[in-house]
């Protein structure tokens, strides 16, 4: 067999296996994973480098390399979820960096962080000033975590008192021009709506890029046309609008009907439909 062809068919052997290995050990990030973690996809990387191009070398050695530094980290992982201290050993501690406003110099030098590091970090989560932050950590991953001061936090419906409607995750319904039933079915909704919708929007299916449908069941649609201008999704607005002019036109009856009976009616009529715009404009907002 020629050489060129042998290395063809290793690379691909390593490579799939490599693939799977990986898939196995979990899904994170090079930047969430320990330094133990690192090594060893280091090591994995260069045993299939090596025995990809060293033709005199049985491939099956390089698998078995593979399968004990495979072996290895998945076992450490195993036993990590179960021990904390293994775990701490392993992958590390977090490091108190700011406390109380106050950088603790100490444990900066023992991380090797800069402060230029830290300001850096700081400024990646839209921090400029030292003294706004309560607590921040640095994670065993190398990254920044940081508490802002109560008073320096960004205000939430919470805080203020105000109530806001569930929101749930947009399900979509076309993609590349064709209708999703499955998504369509699980929000109660069939094909003859979606193309009443898309007749709205003066749109044919074809020309859908994607199309979603939110919690308020409203559709909105990319095009492949990047020219053709789609309306905003109006129906929450023009709903409220009505609601209120409802409310005004019943004032305006009460104050210019003569009849008291009549009068008490339209006030009563005009007061409810109040209550009910407070508690709806949240969500029509």
């Amino acid at each position: 067999m020629p050489g060129w062809i042998e290395i063809v068919l290793r690379s691909f052997i390593y490579l799939t296996v490599l693939f799977f290995f990986t898939k196995w050990l979990g899904k994170r990030q090079l930047s969430q994973m320990s330094i133990f973690e690192v090594i060893s996809s280091i090591v994995l990387g260069g045993i299939v480098a090596f025995h990809s191009s060293a033709l005199n070398s049985p491939v099956m050695h390089g698998l078995i390399s593979m399968f004990i530094w495979f072996l290895i980290p998945l076992l450490v992982k195993m036993i990590s979820l179960k021990r904390k201290d293994f775990r701490g050993f392993f992958q590390g501690e977090r490091t108190v960096l700011i406390e109380n406003g106050k950088v603790l110099e100490n444990n900066l030098k023992k991380e090797k962080f800069s402060t230029d590091d830290l300001l850096e970090g700081l400024r990646e989560k839209s921090i400029f000033q030292v003294a706004d932050v309560e607590f921040a950590t640095l994670e065993p991953s190398g990254k920044l975590s940081v508490l802002v001061k109560k008073e320096h936090q960004p205000l939430t419906a919470k805080t203020i008192g105000l109530k806001v409607p569930p929101e749930k995750p947009p399900q979509t319904v076309i993609m590349d021009g064709i209708m999703l039933l499955e998504p369509l079915a699980s929000i109660s909704l069939n094909p003859n709506w979606l193309e009443a919708e898309l007749d709205k929007l003066n749109v044919s299916i074809e020309n859908v890029f994607i199309g979603q449908v939110d919690s308020d069941g409203q559709l909105t649609v990319d095009l492949y046309d990047d020219k053709i201008e789609i309306q905003e999704p109006n129906e929450k607005p023009l709903l409220l609008a009505s609601m209120k002019k409802c409310q005004a036109d019943l004032e305006l009856f009460a104050l210019a009907s003569e009849n008291e009976q009549s009068k008490k009616i339209y006030e009563k009529n005009s007061q409810k439909l109040q209550q009910a715009i407070d508690l709806i404009t949240p969500y029509l907002s």
